[in-house]
């Protein structure tokens, strides 16, 4: 049994949708609403948060994709599409997070294929849909505007909004009524900060995920977890502007020495364990969302959350 710990949480952590089905105007297979808690997950006190969810990561252009998850899921990387399709009825992930790796290229323009990218993924998922977009904030606007509008109806979580680059993003979700991912760099206050700025241009707070940031596990991870807890404390306590759901990527864990440098025969599960440890932490922090990249991480967390919801009693 966990104690009560008598935190004085009095409040909610607002709610956001993502996406939507047929009868809902989208194609979507479900819909899933996040938030909705009043202490953090795994605690037999309170309205804790659905299991966190586990969105799978793919991108459009392996060139700038971790080499082991090359190696690992093999050709089917230079088809987002079949990727998409594969984290779902073989991965068992809960929503599909595509990042638009392809923007990266020096002086990239070809804002059509984008879109063309985004409607293949599509077809090819029922899942809910994350887009990662632009890396180059002089396309920002194009790239956003050309998600939102391949996925209207679909109630996307279009990502990131940083306080120096928001107003396109915004926009598109405005445009559109998409969800947008607001991420601060491990800083409780930049968080609350960034989502007035959003607020003050006409994003409603139900349309906002915050991303706190989230360092590998041994690499300022421990960073990570103080400020979820905090943003996730303060909201209970009555916070508006930080009430809102938390999602983490700890894909910097296939990143760090000890995966890029361990033994070719050891290099995958150790990069599983990584990834793992730094997922199942932000999780208890407090993160509805949890993005992962390895397909072996998915089905490790979920039995992980299984089990931490059968000792909690929740």
């Amino acid at each position: 049994m966990i104690p009560d710990p008598n935190f004085g949480w009095t409040s909610t952590v607002g709610e956001v949708v993502l996406g939507a089905t047929r009868a809902e105007g989208g194609t979507r297979s479900r819909t899933y609403r996040i938030g909705g808690c009043t202490t953090l997950p795994f605690m037999e006190k309170g309205t804790p948060s659905p299991s966190p969810l586990i969105a799978f990561e793919i991108c459009d252009d392996p060139r700038y994709w971790s080499a082991i998850v090359n190696e690992f899921c093999g050709d089917i990387v230079h088809d987002p599409g079949a990727w998409a399709k594969t984290a779902e009825t073989t991965y068992g992930a809960d929503l599909v997070r595509l990042c638009l790796t392809s923007t990266k290229q020096r002086d990239f323009s070809d804002i059509l294929s984008l879109g063309k990218t985004v409607e293949t993924v599509l077809a090819s998922t029922t899942l809910p849909l994350i887009i990662e977009g632009s890396n180059e904030p002089k396309i920002d606007s194009e790239v956003f505007l050309k998600c939102g509008e391949t996925g209207q109806g679909e109630r996307l979580l279009l990502g990131t909004a940083e306080a120096g680059r928001y107003r396109s993003i915004a926009a598109a979700a405005l445009a559109y009524n998409h969800s947008i991912i607001a991420q601060s760099p491990i800083d409780i206050n930049l968080a609350k900060q960034l989502n007035i700025l959003l607020s003050e241009i006409g994003v409603q707070k139900d349309h906002i995920v915050i991303d706190p940031y989230t360092g590998a596990l041994g690499y300022g991870f421990e960073y990570s977890y103080s400020a979820m807890e905090r943003i996730r404390f303060s909201a209970l306590k009555g916070d508006a502007d930080l009430a809102m759901p938390m999602i983490c990527a700890p894909s910097d864990s296939l990143t760090i020495k000890e995966v890029r440098e361990a033994d070719a025969d050891v290099r995958n599960a150790i990069a599983v364990e990584w990834e793992l440890a730094t997922s199942l932490a932000a999780a208890v922090a407090g993160a509805e969302i949890i993005c992962v990249r390895h397909p072996d991480t998915v089905k490790r967390l979920k039995a992980a959350f299984t089990g931490l919801k059968t000792r909690s009693g929740v």
